[in-house]
């Protein structure tokens, strides 16, 4: 009996074992230096969210944003960022049996300042906005992973009431609808929530959407967009007012149905809202808050999708720019540009409430984080 009971706790433990391996971390940076590191990955042990180095990538400009592949083979990164009159959409090969980061080739973004890319689940599109002059590209990926030459590029004009920051159209994120049959881009600069419908059987995959945009509210400065696990809900984090807006959703519509702060009532100016995203079991919001806060919000989840503030997490440095949570729920991972720190927090899964754990990784510049669970 007790032999019985050896063997099953060994298994037990060896299949614990094998999912730390599986989840990797991948860093960006806001790096000027080819000679440098600009995109990290390390492996998070999902037991004790400790990060061990795994490789890197060097010889490419501010890899301004990551996003990596349905099957985990290919990560692609926004190149040469904040870079005057160039922009560029990177394609690496990912082996984590030989821990190798490999360059496949890149392509041009189709505008100045790329600042976000999104995969179909197909894996055969990628998406890329575009913020300094506000334009949206579509690239086909061959099956080799590489990014192929753009098959549609739309550009936009029109701006809003701030006229320091919103001149004209400054596209922060392209975000796919729970089915990727509905693509939204959220407008800083024309206060918008733009939208297409996605055909992935067609050449040209954008249609123009029986709603072509949802208007926010002015000056809001709308940035990044999730959706509810449900996928009745959407949620916008507006940059510029510090607040997220709520909708329901249903077929590529948005109906406004909340508006909340992401800040504490006795901060009135500053507001520098960053990255939002929903825990795997629906329960909660998080949301990143710069300038003077540099903190994650984090909010309850009613079951009519509103929100509810329930405290303030410390990201434990300056200028959060991006978060990630883990697959299972367990973990959130945090950035801090400027003071170019990685934070990995521990999530109770009843409070929604985050907890520091392991030991921060240093990154100079590091820019982005996203986590993914690979299967080898």
């Amino acid at each position: 009996m007790k032999l019985k009971i050896n063997l099953l706790l060994i298994t037990l433990l060896a299949s614990f074992t094998v999912f730390s391996q599986n989840t990797y971390v991948f860093l960006g940076s806001y790096n000027q230096d080819k000679t440098a590191e600009s995109i990290l990955v390390y492996q998070l042990d999902t037991l004790n969210g400790k990060l061990t180095k795994v490789t890197s990538a060097r010889n490419l400009i501010n890899p301004s944003f990551l996003t990596v592949s349905p099957n985990g083979k290919y990560v692609y990164a926004c190149t040469e960022s904040k870079t005057p009159n160039a922009g560029s959409v990177s394609c690496f090969e990912f082996n984590p049996k030989n821990k190798s980061l490999i360059f496949l080739n890149k392509q041009s973004s189709g505008g100045e300042n790329p600042v976000y890319l999104s995969v179909h689940k197909s894996g055969k599109w990628l998406v890329n906005a575009n913020y300094t002059e506000g334009s949206v590209s579509v690239h086909p990926l061959l099956e080799d992973g590489r990014i192929d030459s753009i098959a549609q590029n739309f550009q936009y004009m029109d701006g809003s009431v701030n006229k320091k920051r919103q001149t004209r159209s400054h596209v922060h994120s392209a975000v796919f609808s729970p089915q990727f049959d509905y693509l939204f881009l959220p407008d800083l600069g024309a206060d918008k929530i733009r939208c297409y419908q996605f055909d992935e059987t067609q050449k040209k995959p954008l249609v123009e959407a029986k709603v072509p945009f949802t208007k926010t509210d002015l000056e809001s400065g709308p940035r990044h967009f999730t959706f509810h696990p449900n996928q009745k809900f959407g949620y916008c984090i507006e940059e510029m007012s510090g607040t997220i807006s709520v909708y329901q959703y249903e077929n590529g519509t948005l109906n406004k149905i909340q508006r909340v702060n992401t800040h504490p009532d006795n901060i009135t100016e500053g507001f520098e809202s960053s990255d939002i995203h929903i825990s795997p079991d629906g329960k909660f919001l998080y949301a990143a808050n710069r300038g003077k806060e540099n903190n994650i919000a984090i909010f309850s989840i009613a079951e009519n999708g509103t929100l509810t503030n329930i405290g303030y997490q410390s990201t434990l440095g300056k200028h959060p720019r991006i978060f990630s949570i883990d697959e299972t729920g367990k973990f959130l991972i945090a950035i801090n540009v400027n003071s170019g720190n990685v934070i990995v927090f521990k999530r109770n899964p009843k409070t929604g409430l985050l907890k520091k754990t392991g030991k921060k990784v240093k990154m100079k510049n590091v820019s982005c984080v996203q986590i993914k669970k690979i299967y080898q």
